[in-house]
């Protein structure tokens, strides 16, 4: 082959060649135009921004999301850097993230940053960076995706602040609330629940529920979980014994609701609750002060009525019987009065603890109010048992004791029910307990009386009395007799007492014992008494028109006169009106009555002496008062009371006091009055030791006004002549 024709062979197959290298790169080149627009294509239709930048920051590529996101055209995004579109502190961490990618050739997969876009108006971003290289491995640049986080930011902000503001509520109420998986294991608990409990809340999370409260409230909390379980529904209300860390138990109150995953189905249980320690004391301490006496501790009226109920069920379902027993201290009110309400409160703390040290440990006892106590014996085989328990107790309030460093003895009377003979209902039960007390009074003090139908009709002739009473001065049944006092050395009337005499048309004759306390208790002493004060004054200045010598009159005057405030308005009318001499009117007060308030019966008999009139203390040797208290009072006569007077010459003890209070008159240069002179004896022993004057049976009896005027005629004194 020719030379030539190799060359031109050689030649034809390099065209060839070329050709079909040109053939096959413009088909690449057509490839890569095609995949370089579809993934443009790609770049330009997605909604986050696409960027690449050179190492200085600078734009040399993005997509048109990249400049919605900036706010700027792509002819203005071209070369622009990012700290056009950053503040300074942003740009700052911006590089330091950019030198970070660059230095390690880690890609920073989510960044947050803060944009200015074009129009001034802040947004939030979030970009990934990552190196971009060239062939040869060596960077030229950063690449990313970012998108706008802006709403995104302000709903992790919005429910970042709601978290915060409903946990700083949680922690800073006082209410505890925790939050358990269905094992019962917390899983929340807030600062309050850490409080109550004692435990920090590390010591909490994870623990069981079961080991904050008590052992035995673990079936009802359990039971009550398994109902919000299985109905889906919340419990309110409830009330548990709670067990803190150290060992000490509480109470609390919570409401429980079932805690739901997004689906419904419940994984526990969240519930709020409070400590209610204090408020469970307070109630308690309320319902006590509700059921027992606060100065005594003993239960109170409500409390005993619900006891006397149930051993009335009792009794009945077993047919047994048992007794009521009311008690009501003697002459209670006259130690309180003389020595204080202290003193009155430390005797009742006195015989309560010796009413309890007194009876069984089955038997119960409550104070009804003031110096009135009640005791309720059950199981009783007859009354015999019960006059045992009674004697027990009338012995044991009897023993002295010491209040305000004075020594003093105290007695009681107690009334007896019996149940079911004597009644059978508590209100019945008690009412006729108390009648049998009122008759142990009558019958004395210092006794027990059970009930019986007699005490019954006593009490309706107590009502009786008291409804006839009140009609008595206007139907003129009321009356004066008027018993002597005679001077043992001349045997000469000196002066007389008016007695208060009552003659009902359907009643009878109604003795002073019966009605003088029921015009006590009802107040209606007050007009009775102003009527025996005027009577009597007006009846003795009638004996002195009749021509007799005038008298000295004694009236005796009631606790409830001396406290009214008419008192001395009405003593000065009636003398007025009567127009007697006020030295002729001897007014008669008790002992018990005068120390009853020191005080104000000094300011009271202060004003009745400025009248002119004349005091007795009635009764005397029966009350507290000492010969230093009654230089006080100014009176003019001690009256021996007629209990010392009885069994002179016989009683040594008597003789005895009967001696010493005459002696303390004489020292007082008062004159004094024997009560209640019936014998010769008795008349001798007391004109032997210097007593002034008698008053008795031995020389009259009180009489009517006409008799008594004989009676004056007789013993009309002579001048210079003894008896």
């Amino acid at each position: 082959m020719r030379i030539i024709d190799l060359f031109t062979d050689a030649f034809a197959g390099k065209k060839r060649i070329n050709t079909n290298l040109e053939r096959i790169v413009a088909e690449r080149t057509k490839q890569l135009g095609q995949s370089e627009e579809k993934y443009r294509n790609i770049l330009e239709n997605i909604n986050d921004g696409y960027y690449e930048v050179d190492l200085s920051g600078n734009f040399t590529f993005f997509n048109d999301s990249m400049c919605v996101l900036l706010g700027y055209s792509r002819e203005e995004m071209i070369g622009m850097n990012n700290r056009q579109y950053t503040d300074k502190e942003n740009a700052k961490k911006l590089f330091q993230t950019f030198n970070e990618v660059y230095r390690t050739g880690e890609a920073a997969k989510a960044f947050d940053w803060q944009i200015t876009r074009k129009d001034n108006t802040k947004r939030s971003i979030e970009a990934s960076i990552s190196l971009q290289k060239n062939s040869t491995g060596k960077p030229i640049g950063f690449r990313g995706i970012t998108r706008d986080a802006t709403e995104r930011k302000l709903a992790e902000e919005t429910i970042r602040r709601s978290e915060e503001r409903y946990r700083t509520i949680l922690d800073e109420m006082e209410d505890a609330y925790f939050e358990v998986d269905v094992a019962g294991n917390y899983t929340f608990v807030n600062d309050s629940c850490c409080r109550h409990l004692g435990y920090s809340r590390d010591e909490l999370i994870g623990t069981t529920f079961r080991g904050s409260i008590v052992k035995e409230e673990f079936e009802k909390i359990y039971k009550v979980f398994g109902n919000i379980y299985i109905t889906g529904k919340p419990e309110r209300n409830i009330f548990y014994q709670l067990l803190r860390k150290d060992g000490t138990t509480g109470f609390a109150e919570m409401t429980a609701f079932p805690l739901q995953n997004q689906k419904g189905e419940i994984i526990g249980f969240r519930g709020v609750g409070r400590d209610v320690t204090e408020r469970k004391r307070m109630e308690d301490e309320i319902k006590y002060q509700g059921t027992h006496d606060a100065l005594t501790g003993l239960s109170n009226r409500l409390m005993f009525g619900q006891i006397l109920n149930h051993a009335i069920q009792s009794a009945k379902r077993f047919t047994r019987q048992f007794a009521v027993l009311f008690i009501d201290l003697d002459r209670f009110k006259t130690i309180n009065d003389t020595l204080g309400h202290e003193a009155g409160d430390q005797l009742l703390l006195e015989i309560s603890v010796r009413l309890k040290q007194t009876l069984r440990a089955t038997d119960f006892i409550a104070r009804l109010g003031g110096d009135e106590f009640i005791i309720l014996i059950e199981e009783v085989d007859d009354a015999s048992h019960v006059a045992t328990v009674a004697h027990k107790i009338l012995n044991s309030v009897l023993k002295p004791m010491t209040i305000i460093e004075q020594e003093c003895r105290i007695t009681a009377s107690i009334g007896i029910c019996m149940y079911p003979n004597d009644a059978q209902d508590e209100q019945s039960l008690m009412k006729n307990a108390d009648l049998a007390m009122y008759m142990a009074k009558e019958e004395g003090k210092n006794n027990f009386q059970f009930y019986s139908e007699d005490i019954q009709s006593k009490s309706l002739e107590h009502l009786s009395i008291e409804t006839n009473l009140r009609f008595a001065l206007e139907r003129n049944e009321l009356s004066l007799h008027y018993q002597a006092k005679v001077d043992f050395r001349t045997n000469a009337i000196t002066g007389v007492e008016a007695l208060l005499r009552w003659q009902n048309p359907h009643l009878g004759f109604v003795t002073p014992t019966q009605f003088i306390p029921v015009a006590e208790e009802t107040g209606l002493i007050v007009p009775i008494g102003n009527w025996v004060l005027r009577t009597a004054c007006n009846q003795n200045v009638a004996w002195q028109q009749q021509g007799l010598p005038p008298v000295c009159i004694a009236v005796n005057l009631s606790v409830r006169q001396l406290t009214d405030d008419n008192l001395i308005d009405d003593i000065s009318k009636a003398l007025q009106d009567s127009g007697m001499e006020p030295h002729l009117l001897e007014l008669e007060i008790t002992e018990s009555m005068m120390m009853r308030n020191p005080d104000r019966m000094i300011a009271v008999l202060a004003k009745i002496k400025s009248l002119g009139v004349r005091l007795a203390i009635d009764d005397f040797g029966t009350g507290y008062s000492s010969l230093a208290q009654i230089k006080h009072f100014h009176v003019d006569t001690l009256k021996v009371d007629r209990s010392f007077i009885r069994n002179i010459p016989q009683d040594a003890e008597d003789k005895a006091i009967t001696k010493a209070i005459i002696s303390m008159g004489k020292t007082l240069s008062l004159t004094v009055v024997a009560e209640g002179v019936e014998t010769l004896d008795q008349l001798n022993f007391l004109k032997n030791h210097s007593c002034d004057e008698m008053q008795g049976y031995y020389f009259s009896k009180p009489i009517a006004p006409e008799q008594f005027a004989d009676l004056l005629r007789e013993h009309v004194p002579v001048p210079g002549k003894a008896a």
